[in-house]
């Protein structure tokens, strides 16, 4: 069986648990608080409109973003708490992307059940005041069971938007789907992509129709159908969380940030840990500012990070003393700010560079980034996500003068594609990215030192600062990864002929320092 194939399925069981629970759980609370405020705004007339807007509006917030804000929100209260009870809580992962989703849910059964309630025929309400019903028992007994399709039908359509939303609370830290999706797309593994995608609308579809079978069961008073759909919504959570039941939590969390290489080192680094006996597992996908508040507050325990990313992103630093100087003042700035040790230093580096297609550099003339300044109002650049707001991008236009005629923004598998298309003529490339050899690219020099240096750091949480066994385990891995190795691994991963999945190109890499790890 192909590796790609064997991983995804291998990971299947577990990334649809975390996508099942999390889905439940947000629809399920965003119930408890849809229903009551909907049936108190239906009740006193001035308050639907609000009501309605501030839910309207939370829809309007793309959902990534809307999964992000809550992260630095909850930091902040965490921090507030552990200053007020000497205890915080974990800002990252599951309770960020339940408060956001459950946000996101609540419009659909909102609207329903106000317009499900006030369409109840005014004359069986009066009925039911006749023969001397409380409030409280029209509401049970006549309103509710009347507009209960209604209300179903809000609630079907806000399952399908929370089960697909659901697959974006990856880079909050979040196991769901869309680990599929979001390393699949970084790797070019497609087969996950394809399985994220498959799996995701197959769990919405299944949802769907067992909540329309209840639906129909209401609106008909067809009781079988009611606990037809019920008990298959029950049973099928409760089969699609076996996998989480009975799982201890591992004693150290490696994180990774959102490309290959970082995939391939954090697996590197679970192995290292498994090998000399302790349980690690990855969190990957994380930005590199939430990575860095993550691991201050002891939610990670340990990632790989670069001098400059901190220098320049981090400490707001502008200028370049050199290596041994960034380095030296990133580990004591790291110290003395959050307590973060650093452990070492692998041994390459991964600098941002600009780059261009060999022959593309070659007929302009072009070898440094300097070269670029008379060339740039005609050309493109693309960048990753970060680039175009990262200090770098600042220092490059002061330092050089350089003025694109239009800047695009790729996730880095479809910004190189678009390099190799011609439909950029420069991209911010990484200097250890395995697909500068495989696209042929020209790496420009850099003469006025804009970019600072990159040299990858091993990082270990304030709480792990005097971890005895981390730093023996993970002492073999210090200073034994050179810049070819890396691309050799990287390459393994980001060439979509090569076939190889984070887990193998690690084990790789592994193996040439060390006894490969083993299942």
């Amino acid at each position: 069986m192909d590796e790609r194939i064997a991983a995804a399925l291998a990971r299947l069981p577990l990334y649809t648990a975390e996508h099942v629970t999390l889905s439940a759980a947000a629809l399920a609370l965003g119930l408890l608080l849809s229903l009551p405020l909907s049936i108190f705004a239906y009740r006193r007339a001035s308050l639907r409109w609000p009501l309605l807007t501030v839910v309207s509006v939370v829809q309007t917030i793309p959902s990534l973003a809307l999964l992000a804000l809550f992260y630095p929100l909850l930091l902040g209260l965490s921090s507030l708490a552990e200053h007020a009870f000497g205890r915080g809580f974990s800002a990252l992962g599951f309770l960020p992307a339940l408060l956001a989703l459950t946000l996101y849910s609540m419009l659909p059964v909102v609207r329903n059940t106000v317009v499900g309630l006030a369409s109840v025929d005014p004359a069986l309400v009066e009925a039911a005041r006749g023969v001397g019903m409380t409030d409280r028992q029209r509401l049970w007994q006549v309103e509710l069971p009347l507009a209960a399709p209604t209300i179903l039908a809000g609630v079907r359509t806000s399952a399908v938007w929370v089960i697909g939303t659901a697959t974006l609370s990856t880079p909050i830290g979040q196991t769901s789907l869309g680990n599929f999706i979001f390393t699949g797309l970084q790797t070019e593994n497609w087969i996950f992509v394809l399985v994220g995608c498959v799996a995701g609308a197959v769990l919405a579809l299944v949802t769907d129709q067992l909540l329309g079978l209840i639906e129909i069961g209401l609106a008909r008073r067809e009781r079988p159908r009611i606990v037809v759909g019920a008990a298959g919504l029950l049973l099928g959570i409760a089969v699609a969380v076996v996998p989480m039941t009975g799982r201890n939590a591992p004693e150290y969390v490696v994180g990774a940030k959102t490309f290959p290489e970082q995939f391939i080192l954090s697996r590197l680094l679970v192995d290292q840990l498994q090998e000399n006996g302790l349980s690690a597992s990855q969190l990957s996908g994380l930005g590199s500012t939430v990575i860095l508040r993550a691991l201050a507050n002891n939610e990670l325990d340990v990632y790989v990070d670069y001098s400059g990313t901190i220098w320049a992103n981090a400490m707001g630093r502008r200028d370049n003393p050199g290596r041994v100087a960034v380095t030296r003042e990133v580990t004591r700035w790291l110290a003395q700010t959050h307590g973060i040790v650093v452990l070492g230093e692998l041994g390459f580096e991964n600098a941002y560079a600009l780059a261009m297609r060999r022959e593309r550099a070659k007929e302009l003339g072009v070898a440094s980034i300097a070269d670029l300044r008379m060339h740039a109002p005609t050309l493109v650049i693309g960048g990753d996500y970060e680039f175009f707001g990262r200090p770098e991008w600042s220092s490059i236009r002061q330092a050089y003068g350089v003025a694109f005629s239009r800047e695009r923004q790729y996730q880095s598998t479809f910004m190189y594609r678009a390099l190799a298309d011609g439909d950029v003529d420069v991209v911010s490339a990484f200097s250890s990215d395995g697909r500068i050899a495989s696209y042929d690219l020209k790496v420009l020099d850099d003469p006025a030192g804009a970019i600072p240096p990159y040299d990858a750091l091993l990082l270990a949480a304030p709480s792990r600062a005097h971890d005895d066994r981390l730093r023996a385990a993970l002492s073999p891995v210090v200073g034994k990864i050179s810049i070819d190795l890396m691309r050799k691994a990287n390459q393994r991963v980001e060439d979509a002929g090569a076939g190889g999945t984070p887990r193998t190109a690690a084990r790789w890499l592994r193996s040439q320092f060390v006894a490969p790890a083993t299942d």
